[in-house]
């Protein structure tokens, strides 16, 4: 099995803009000291994933970012992100994704965040059972030179399960530090399916002082892999409110020539995203135009589709979206569809809904627990077009009002979801002092 896409999680409709600062430093000299503010000691992270945006993949996996920014944000927080890169040795663009992680930065600065990018060795194809081993034994010097240097680090926050909490979890026992896992979609729905990776999913779990899942959902499926309930904390993705917000929906629409209805669809083009399913449902609504923002491998075989169906005039492929832009196209939107199968806590659905525009979706993992309320929209009752069809006759039916679907989203903003964060890394900070003086 090939593990860069098997672990990998981006958003293939984002073309985000850099915010970095690009060196190559030595890990253990010139990483820039974590700053302290009004005179008060922060919680320190160590933030572990290999899922972080960089100067050569500025898509992938922008959800830990932009948590990560709003936990610095309440200046409690400070932190310095390991987000270790498969080796590669060539960076030419003939070799596809591989030449993409050669093309990584040993390290950068992202909205004043220090990261590095150390690399560790893949095997393609069957490299899946080893990938935490391998990892381990190249990260585990790395973090030793970064403690070395005197840059210190509470606890380690690591994000999604296989093979990041894996190896944070043995890094931290090599280190003597705490370690928080935050499970985030596949690492739960999919990857335990696997023999040896759902044990050392398990044993990671157990190690862990605390367990973070982005949705109730994912909780239930950590609870059914052994995890004691208790252990858990269920805090959803956030929205940003200001960056997502309603807009003069007639001046977009004018300037993107849009009339009549309009779905938008935004997401990486791969099966599980179901774009294929969105427009077989349009091919039975001719008067529906779709937008489809993003980009990936189903691109070709998603235009050939819609040419079979008969609806390539009422279909626009935008490609990737820079990210300041996707908020015009959800305002000129009347509905965002995602027919997924299988979801964490998709962002799409948060941001759309900020911008007051409603959701028609499949009811898989977290999305249910967005689509709460009838101004956020309509759950499809199969994953299929028919379904799909039906949900959005049902949603144009209520004519929902765009202004109380966005005070909806207002309840879902990044706040108290960092809030609720820090409290986490203080409790876990304080029981592990308790602890420590207890075995004194």
């Amino acid at each position: 099995m090939n593990t860069t896409s098997l672990f990998g999680a981006g958003d293939g409709a984002r073309g985000y803009p850099a915010h970095a600062r690009v060196d190559m430093p030595p890990y253990d000299k010139s990483v820039p000291a974590i700053p302290q503010t009004r005179g008060e000691r922060r919680i320190h992270l160590l933030v572990f994933t290999s899922l972080y945006p960089n100067a050569a993949q500025p898509r992938h996996g922008v959800f830990v970012e932009e948590r990560l920014r709003h936990l610095v944000e309440t200046g409690r927080v400070a932190a310095t992100v390991m987000a270790p890169v498969p080796w590669f040795p060539f960076r030419h663009r003939r070799f596809g994704a591989y030449a993409a992680f050669a093309r990584v930065p040993q390290w950068e600065e992202r909205y004043g965040i220090s990261i590095l990018h150390p690399r560790y060795p893949v095997v393609p194809k069957i490299g899946m059972n080893i990938a935490p081993s391998l990892m381990y034994h190249t990260l585990l010097p790395v973090a030793r030179k970064l403690l070395a240097s005197g840059k210190n680090f509470d606890l380690i926050d690591a994000h999604y399960f296989y093979p990041d909490g894996v190896v944070a979890t043995r890094l931290g026992e090599a280190l003597d530090k705490p370690v928080v896992i935050t499970a985030r979609g596949n690492d739960l729905t999919l990857i335990p399916r696997y023999y040896l990776p759902r044990r050392q999913i398990q044993a990671a779990a157990e190690r862990a002082v605390a367990l973070v899942t982005v949705a109730q959902s994912l909780k239930e499926k950590a609870i059914a892999l052994g995890v004691a309930p208790d252990k858990i904390t269920v805090l959803r993705n956030g929205v940003d409110l200001d960056r997502f917000r309603p807009l003069d929906r007639t001046i977009i629409r004018a300037r993107l020539g849009l009339t009549g209805p309009v779905w938008l669809a935004v997401g990486h083009l791969i099966e599980r995203k179901g774009v294929h399913i969105v427009l077989a449902a349009l091919a039975e609504v001719p008067d529906v135009t779709l937008l489809v923002a993003g980009d990936g491998p189903e691109g070709g075989t998603l235009g050939r589709l819609a040419s079979r169906l008969g609806v390539t005039e009422r279909v626009r492929f935008l490609g990737a979206i820079v990210h300041d832009e996707l908020c015009n196209y959800y305002n000129a939107a009347d509905a965002m569809v995602l027919a997924s199968s299988r979801e964490g806590m998709p962002n799409v659905v948060l941001e759309s809904l900020a911008c007051g525009t409603s959701v028609v979706a499949t009811a898989v993992n977290g999305t249910p627990e967005l689509i709460a309320t009838p101004e956020a929209g309509e759950l499809m009752e199969a994953r299929t077009p028919e379904a799909l069809v039906q949900a959005w006759k049902n949603l144009r039916s209520r004519n929902v009002d765009r202004e109380a679907t966005r005070r909806y989203a207002e309840t879902l903003g990044w706040q108290p979801v960092a809030e609720a964060q820090c409290a986490l890394y203080e409790r876990v900070l304080a029981d592990e002092g308790a602890a420590a003086g207890a075995a004194r």
